[in-house]
């Protein structure tokens, strides 16, 4: 059953005012209830197949108190299992189970809640977005030319003398200064009274609900002074301070937003990488143009100049070139002919050629990306709750402190004390702060995605940019992962063939580059092996006819095996050795300027690995690094990082991901390589798709850049509050001016941090 999931999200997302009746509209439900659309907008959890993990974009929020109103909106939905929402990015993730929920009743609960939320791969949300940002600058717009018409009225009562103006004409620039108004409050406002009037109904708070009680006591008490000059509350009028303010407010909310938007941009410029539809073969040899959710392992398809690749697969007909600079952090584009592997996400840039389709979906590299993307996106750093969780409390002082300049004023002049009210309503805005960390962290990672390294926690790039010491593996990391078979010494009565044949075999079943090494050297006739079991850092174990067969380093095979400058990998079975074979590796030609670089940055390199001490000194040589540890089991690795941590090291580990998985997660962060294992199943913190050592500095001069700007930011937030809530208070801080400080304090934060979007080579 296709469905057009977009047009219901499209349906519900607009629905931002609840409804009469709590339910949604039963087409809606059947179309977003039906269990074939899942996938398109969300992911199932590998171990529990009734779990679902759907991201959202979620719509009219502005502060972090609305991204606790929409997380805790959706965790009261049953089979909701959790939530996760990032005010800075406007995007949420929700675990939920097919028993208990479908995704109308938690996209119903959002609406209610008066948010929208729609799928974040959602075809329409880049229209959506545009829309809400035409809409927003249409609003500035009017805000914009009513100021000036206001303040151009207002302006003779500032430099007239007493008694030049006639009350007759002082009374007409009010009533149309009240008149120009009316568009301000009604049409330019509105975002802030929808989301005020939600607040009050929901007994919570957010930021518009001090501006909007602040807009509208200034137009009321502006407006009796119109309608009742003479009367008891006196002849002062605020339109100009009323128009000026909003008009700021607009604009540093509107700057935001395209701020916000070029923020987001890397994941969103990945996430539209895939074709709507592909050309598939038919059995009759024919193409036809199918939906790409449609395409299977094992199709055919014909992929045009200009046509991103849908899948994963292997070029079968034609020769290319392909653009893959956003997946592996190659900015050349790469030649592909016949038998090479294209991936899902690349661009073909020259010509026609006939794909054979490998893995689809969740499958593909492409769809690992966009995962750690994602979810690098909803993570909030450990500054960053700390603010989310001072900006409720801190709203709710900003209500007090207002109602305390009412208290204070009232007796000897209630007009100064309602307007000390709502400059204090208006300028202790907490956006600046709740934006300080995440608009930083999420600028450094789209900028950081552009130049291939991943950042799956948010958290790491303030843990990276404190380290002084960087460990090293060195197989797959300082040295290339391939590796080449250049000597062989067999047991009497083998032949080299024959042992090369046997590890081969043995070696096809693992990942390892020693392995692959093995592999690739004998890729003719296979011996048959059965059972193959891997023992982590330390080799492989199979089942052959003659018996169990040992296949790694010396320990692990029980032999003795001579110095040699080079790495050496053994075989052994019942009667003991067997085999050894010499293996060379290449370093990578950036590894002795990444480790350099590291080194000026005040940073010690070291390398850990489980290979034999000359071959690890050799490679250490090469590239001036003093402290090496080899022969290391993950034991010994993991045993090794916690006591430069109880010196009080701060570690960083560079891993290919392989049998590495303890002391990637034991370092304060981690550091794997994109091509070694599946990104998936890393336990890093960052993932260097393209493999290039040089990123490694790179990342480490961007995380320590990036919490410079969020020192800078939080820093600003609390010098302005610190300094605006008593000038508000009492009364030297007048509206307009509230409404410009509070429009720059936001726009300030956010600029600084744009800053790391321009991530320098």
């Amino acid at each position: 059953m296709q469905c057009d999931y977009s047009a219901a999200m499209r349906t519900l997302a607009l629905n931002t005012v609840p409804p009469a009746s709590p339910g949604i509209d039963q087409k809606d439900r059947v179309v977003l209830d039906d269990a074939a659309e899942w996938p398109a907008f969300s992911r199932q959890h590998a171990s529990d197949r009734s779990e679902w993990e759907s991201h959202l974009i979620i719509e009219g929020m502005h502060c972090a108190a609305c991204a606790y109103s929409v997380e805790h909106a959706l965790r009261s939905v049953p089979g909701v299992t959790g939530a996760e929402v990032n005010a800075a990015t406007g995007r949420a993730s929700v675990t939920w189970s097919d028993r208990l929920t479908r995704p109308s009743e938690w996209i119903s609960a959002v609406n209610r809640a008066g948010y929208g939320a729609m799928p974040a791969t959602d075809a329409d949300a880049v229209a959506r977005r545009g829309n809400a940002q035409r809409l927003a600058l249409w609003r500035w717009l009017v805000a914009g030319f009513c100021m000036m018409q206001v303040m151009m009225y207002a302006a003779p009562a500032y430099v007239a003398a007493p008694g030049e103006m006639t009350p007759d004409i002082v009374h007409l620039l009010r009533w149309a200064s009240w008149v120009l108004s009316l568009p301000v409050v009604f049409f330019s406002c509105g975002p802030f009274f929808e989301n005020a009037w939600r607040d009050i109904r929901r007994q919570q708070v957010s930021m518009d609900l001090p501006v909007s009680l602040g807009i509208i006591i200034t137009f009321a008490i502006s407006s009796v002074a119109t309608f009742y000059p003479h009367g008891w509350w006196g002849e002062e009028v605020y339109f100009d301070s009323l128009t000026m303010f909003v008009f700021f407010l607009l604009t540093g909310r509107w700057l935001e937003l395209r701020l916000r938007n070029r923020t987001a941009g890397a994941l969103d410029d990945l996430m539209r990488r895939l074709p709507d539809s592909i050309e598939r073969r038919m059995a009759s040899g024919e193409f036809e143009r199918v939906s790409v959710r449609r395409i299977a392992q094992g199709d055919i398809l014909r992929v045009l100049p200009g046509e991103a690749f849908p899948a994963d697969g292997e070029v079968i007909d034609g020769e290319t070139m392909v653009d893959e600079a956003l997946l592996t952090g190659e900015s050349r584009p790469v030649s592909k002919a016949v038998q090479s592997e294209v991936i899902a996400g690349s661009h073909n840039l020259s010509s026609a050629v006939l794909v054979k389709v490998k893995r689809v979906g969740p499958a593909t590299r492409y769809a690992q990306i966009v995962a750690l993307m994602e979810n690098a996106a909803l993570h909030k750093p450990r500054l960053a709750i700390l603010a989310d969780r001072i900006a409720r409390p801190f709203l709710i002082f900003v209500l007090l402190a207002a109602l305390g300049a009412v208290v204070y004023w009232w007796p000897t002049d209630p007009a100064r004390g309602l307007m000390a009210a709502v400059a204090v309503l208006v300028v202790t805005c907490p956006c600046a702060l709740s934006l300080a960390t995440p608009a930083a962290m999420l600028a450094s990672a789209g900028a950081l995605a552009k130049r291939g390294i991943l950042v799956r926690h948010l958290q790491a790039l303030e843990s990276i940019a404190g380290i002084d010491t960087a460990v090293f593996d060195k197989t797959g990391t300082l040295t290339y992962d391939r590796m080449n078979v250049v000597n062989t010494r067999a047991r009497a009565g083998w032949t080299e063939e024959a042992v090369l044949q046997l590890a081969a075999a043995i070696g096809r079943q693992s990942l390892h580059p020693v392995s692959r090494a093995l592999a690739a050297a004998s890729p003719g006739t296979s011996v048959p092996v059965g059972k193959i079991e891997e023992v982590s850092g330390q080799g492989l174990v199979a089942e052959t006819v003659n018996g169990p067969v040992r296949l790694g380093s010396a320990r692990f095979c029980g032999v003795e095996a001579p110095a040699s400058v080079f790495m050496q990998v053994h075989l052994a079975d019942a009667q003991g050795w067997l085999a050894t074979f010499d293996l060379g590796e290449d370093i990578r030609g950036d590894a002795a300027t990444a480790i350099r670089q590291l080194q000026g940055a005040g940073v010690a390199a070291e390398i850990l690995s489980g290979d034999r001490w000359s071959a690890v000194k050799r490679v250490a040589d090469a590239l001036d690094v003093e402290r090496i540890k080899a022969d290391s089991t993950p034991q010994d690795k993991l045993a090794h990082v916690q006591n430069l941590q109880q010196q009080g090291r701060k570690v960083a580990m560079v891993g290919d991901g392989l049998n590495d998985g303890p002391v990637l997660a034991g370092a304060q962060v981690s550091v794997t390589l994109g091509q070694a294992a599946p990104l998936a199943q890393s336990q890093s913190d960052f993932v260097i798709l393209g493999s290039q050592l040089r990123s490694v500095p790179q990342l480490l001069g961007q995380a320590r850049l990036t919490m410079r700007i969020v020192r800078q930011n939080l820093l600003w937030a609390a010098v302005y509050n610190a300094v605006c809530i008593p000038l508000a208070v009492t009364g030297w801080l007048n509206a307009w001016m509230a409404g410009l400080g509070m429009a720059l304090s936001s726009l300030l934060v956010i600029m600084n941090a744009a800053r790391l979007a321009r991530m320098e080579e």
